[in-house]
């Protein structure tokens, strides 16, 4: 990390002229981000605490308020006074080991205010801001200091009043304990304010994605949450004209009154704003990550992305068709990741006691699987519940390490507030520290913890495939909007690769022998899509038997060095490409309705590439498990043309020619 300070403007002392605006622009000058009092005191003295964006000169977010409130003490931001600021230029360049980009660069400008409450000075803290090309990011700091001995904060009401009623893609919740496993709706913000000036109760999750008219995309997201709780928004309007948004925190199960609690100093987590002119520039940026504190593993050589089999969607059935949850069954499956060059296989939930997670229960024996899988080249991963490994982690992570098992599917953790983000980055460190990666499942959203902790491979925090067992919520509406929202915070395991295919009309919800609705060069298509470290191969082995499109599977990467979002538009299509070392990989899937996409592929390096193409055949929309596969030489002057059909896919690898 690289960082440069240039000296404060100017000062305002308690008796001296206050300073009553700051301002920063983007390196390239398109984003600024004003902080400024504004007269909240007959006397004018103090103010009320507010910032603003703009995008390319025009209004992104008007005046919003900048408050928080401590116990036993009075909101800070309605009556502040600024007292000193700092400017610098700075630069985030590091190595991911797994994700969208194998380097990054983010340069950013930054701000810093120091500010004390009402004329007595009696409290002081601090707002932080960074300014990317693609972002706008900010902070609350507390300070060691004699007012307050400890950090007790009650409440925080963070604003984002948009300059428009903007049309948002939100991801309602039903309460603070959910798995964020719902749909992203689209509707005005408006649509969210229940009139009469009653507060609108609608609890709406991060990311939240936004399309405002004429000025920009932006998603409101979160970034390093060490020692925080979550946050959440809602409408509190309670009129028909307002389209704005107040933050909320996920209240703490332990204490009613207090949200969160720490010792000075403290400082809240990002609040962030992605900023763009297109959807897919959110996609393509780093700023979560760079966010988040340098990685804290020494070292990393044990840490693989990769894929894996898995014995849940199928319902554990073995060679012969029949469910058998047995150690056998699991053999099976190892059998196949060896054969498909996957590096992974995922023991799912039941093989150990209900609350023990230390003791096998019988039917799966870990250390002997992951011995007969250690002979062919693949690593087992076992699934364990949350609630006993909050408790057992200490005695468990050790004896996992000497059974020789790689990761942790950690289930059904259902709570971000402070006490649920602990136990993420607690789980993160001591697994790190037994050589053990993790994929949180029944998780909130990431937040760039996985920089810090890069042993952190996976979450879940999606509607994903296994809602295709249930009814109709996991769709191609759905698949194409998920890119621009949820995969927006970070790694996303939906777990594709279903190959019973069928169209709208023949699909049919079922536990056993589950399909999906879609094409099969569809599913192909998501893993070039979404990002996942720890990529899953859902379906039964039998189901990719003989199939030549599963070739596209087995050779697309876990994790790459470049990610390029070629088009695409929120619940209607999307277009991305991805870079692994000198080969590309790109998927392309539309909604229910058909779509004919031209592909320039000036993402590619100099020279001529192979590209194999997994096209949807002719009559994919009635037989969707039909895939035209097709061999091409292009290079970065030519186009491709993607005809796909109603919820269908295009699936390319590019390999160069020697």
């Amino acid at each position: 990390m690289k960082r440069k300070t240039i000296p404060a403007l100017c000062v305002c002392f308690a008796f001296g002229a206050c300073i009553r605006a700051e301002e920063i622009a983007s390196p390239d000058g398109k984003l600024v981000l004003a902080i400024e009092t504004v007269p909240a005191t007959a006397n004018g003295l103090t103010g009320r605490l507010v910032y603003k964006v703009s995008f390319r000169g025009k209004p992104l977010v008007e005046e919003s308020g900048l408050r928080f409130e401590l116990e036993g003490q009075r909101p800070l931001g309605p009556e502040v006074r600024i007292t000193g600021t700092e400017k610098s230029q700075g630069e985030d360049s590091y190595k991911l080991l797994a994700g969208k980009t194998s380097e990054v660069h983010d340069r950013y400008n930054s701000l810093r205010l120091d500010l004390a409450q009402d004329e007595r000075l009696t409290m002081k803290f601090s707002i932080e801001a960074r300014v990317f090309d693609d972002a706008v990011a900010f902070r609350y700091v507390i300070p060691d200091q004699g007012a307050i001995r400890s950090f007790r904060l009650t409440k925080e009401s963070t604003e984002f009043r948009i300059a428009k009623d903007a049309t948002t893609y939100a991801l309602e919740l039903p309460n603070f304990h959910s798995m964020y496993e719902s749909e992203f709706v689209k509707l005005p913000i408006s649509a969210f304010s229940n009139q009469g000036g009653v507060a609108s109760k609608v609890l709406i999750g991060l990311p939240l994605l936004m399309d405002v008219p004429g000025v920009a995309w932006m998603a409101i997201t979160e970034a390093d949450l060490r020692d925080n709780s979550s946050m959440y928004l809602t409408n509190p309007s309670g009129s028909w004209q307002g389209h704005w948004f107040e933050s909320v925190l996920a209240p703490s199960e332990d204490d009613s009154n207090v949200i969160v609690r720490s010792s000075l100093p403290h400082h809240s987590a990002w609040r962030v704003l992605l900023i763009g002119d297109q959807p897919g520039r959110l996609v393509e940026s780093n700023v979560i990550t760079s966010l988040n504190p340098e990685n804290r593993v020494a070292d990393t050589s044990w840490i693989k992305a990769g894929k894996a089999s898995w014995d849940w969607w199928s319902g554990s059935l073995n060679a012969d068709g029949k469910s058998s949850y047995s150690t056998a069954t699991m053999k099976y499956y190892v059998d196949f990741a060896a054969k498909s060059k996957f590096e992974y296989m995922l023991v799912d939930a039941g093989w150990s006691e209900p609350n023990d997670m230390t003791k096998m229960n019988g039917k799966v024996g870990i250390p002997e699987l992951v011995k007969y899988a250690a002979a062919r080249g693949v690593k087992v991963w076992i699934w364990l519940y949350y609630k006993a490994t909050d408790s057992q982690m200490e005695e468990a992570f050790p004896l996992y390490e000497k059974w020789g098992v790689a990761g942790l599917k950690i289930d059904f953790i259902e709570r971000d507030d402070q006490r649920g983000i602990d136990f993420y980055y607690r789980t993160a460190e001591l697994a790190a520290r037994y050589h053990l990666m993790v994929d949180f499942h029944g998780a909130t959203k990431p937040s760039g913890l996985e920089r810090t902790y890069p042993n952190v491979l996976g979450y879940e925090g999606v509607l994903g495939l296994e809602q295709s067992k249930a009814g109709t919520r996991d769709n191609p509406e759905h698949h194409t909007t998920i890119p621009f929202t949820r995969m927006l915070a970070g790694p996303m395991d939906y777990t594709p690769g279903a190959f019973t295919n069928v169209t709208r009309e023949e699909f049919v919800p079922r536990m056993e022998s589950p399909m999906v609705m879609g094409t099969r060069a569809h599913q192909l298509a998501m893993y070039a899509i979404y990002q996942a470290a720890i990529q899953m191969v859902a379906d039964w082995p039998k189901a990719y038997e003989g199939d030549p499109s599963f070739e596209f599977v087995k050779a697309a990467p876990a994790t790459w060095d470049e990610t390029r979002v070629l088009n695409g538009r929120p619940g209607e299509f999307v277009t991305i490409a991805r870079r692994h070392g000198e080969e590309w990989f790109l998927g392309s899937i539309t909604n229910w309705n058909a779509r004919e996409l031209d592909l320039p592929l000036s993402f590619l390096g100099s020279g001529d590439f192979t590209a194999e193409i997994y096209a949807d055949a002719p009559d994919a929309d009635v037989h969707s498990k039909n895939v035209l596969i097709e061999t091409k030489t292009v290079k970065s002057a030519s186009h491709l043309t993607a005809k796909l059909a109603p919820a269908g896919g295009y699936a390319v690898r590019f390999t160069p020619m020697k």
